[in-house]
């Protein structure tokens, strides 16, 4: 078995609009191993969970895949039926999404929702779905998980609903995990639950894990690579340690700085990455972070960046970053 779980190759993920295409993810490429926690950053509207949304094909009625593969254990997710994408999910692809109050349904009780699945991809009966429901509750830390199975999903507090998500998402051992902003709603001493629970998991199922977020400290926490993307494009990836003590692109420098698990001096003003995001409909030609980049110049304006290696394994799409190589 290919110790690659997931391939995304040159995925293009677009939104029809009133006001015209919506160019949401832009080429992007990367890879999952598996066992591997990856992480996918950057500011609200950059494209980290349009890309997970993509991957798993659940975009909303406006959203298409334009272009691109997403190959999950040799078999391209794209081209598939819905009728055999909807047995990969849950089976091989499973997702934790942000909101699991809304995400869970709140006329049912948790138990039947945790059965669901286990019955229709596993074949499993009732009686077993019920035993192995307990087992995934017990799994996630959930006391009294027998007990558990009655109740609805506004019976538990936030925390506990989360972990419910999990073992729903972990009930038919899937191969690839999505996980976006798990613990956006969490306070922080779940938050170090949660994050602590999902890295033990991923290492006994051996599972790929995408993780979802804008906070830099969770990933520098729990990721073993992460990957920077803004305006729907990747700037920067590599592994965690590597890409966050020597960061490349102007855009993750911003991102770290203004992170206060990244800054030292915390007397002062925090930084923060002057203006805003472009509009996907209307993309600045050339690198699109350029008007909020202190290092931009002429050619920035004209040309996009390719993302190329400066370091063993280590990527960055930044024309000041190829200077410094072609110097070397």
């Amino acid at each position: 078995m290919s110790d690659t779980v997931l391939q995304v190759t040159d995925l293009s993920t677009r939104f029809s609009t009133n006001d015209g295409e919506v160019y949401a993810v832009d080429k992007v490429s990367f890879t999952v191993r598996r066992g591997e926690m990856v992480g996918l950053v950057g500011e609200s509207g950059c494209g980290k969970t349009t890309t997970a949304l993509s991957i798993i094909r659940l975009l909303p009625k406006a959203g298409r895949i334009a272009g691109g593969s997403i190959t999950v254990n040799g078999t391209d997710l794209v081209r598939l039926p819905e009728n055999q994408m909807r047995r990969k999910r849950g089976s091989e692809v499973a997702m934790i999404f942000q909101d699991a109050l809304s995400a869970l349904d709140p006329t049912m009780r948790v138990g039947e929702q945790l059965c669901e699945p286990l019955r229709a991809h596993l074949g499993m009966s009732r009686p077993q779905a019920m035993e192995e429901a307990v087992r995934l509750l017990g799994l996630v830390g959930i006391p009294s998980p027998r007990e558990r199975l009655r109740d609805y999903s506004f019976q538990f507090s936030g925390g506990m609903r989360q972990r419910v998500m999990i073992a729903m998402a972990l009930s038919c051992n899937p191969s690839l995990l999505l996980a976006d902003e798990p613990t956006t709603a969490l306070d922080v001493t779940i938050q170090r639950q949660i994050l602590g629970l999902m890295k033990r998991l991923k290492h006994e199922s051996n599972a790929g894990v995408i993780l979802v977020t804008h906070d830099v400290g969770v990933v520098a926490e729990v990721c073993d690579r992460v990957v920077v993307m803004y305006a729907g494009r990747i700037v920067e990836s590599g592994p965690t340690e590597r890409v966050f003590r020597n960061p490349q692109h102007p855009y993750t420098i911003g991102l770290l700085s203004s992170s206060l698990d990244f800054t030292t001096d915390r007397t002062g003003i925090l930084n923060t990455i002057p203006g805003l995001p472009p509009d996907l409909v209307e993309l600045p030609p050339g690198c699109f972070f350029w008007p909020r980049c202190k290092e931009a110049n002429d050619r920035c304006k004209q040309a996009s960046p390719q993302l190329l290696e400066t370091e063993p394994q280590h990527r960055c799409a930044c024309f000041r970053r190829e200077e410094g190589m072609d110097a070397t």
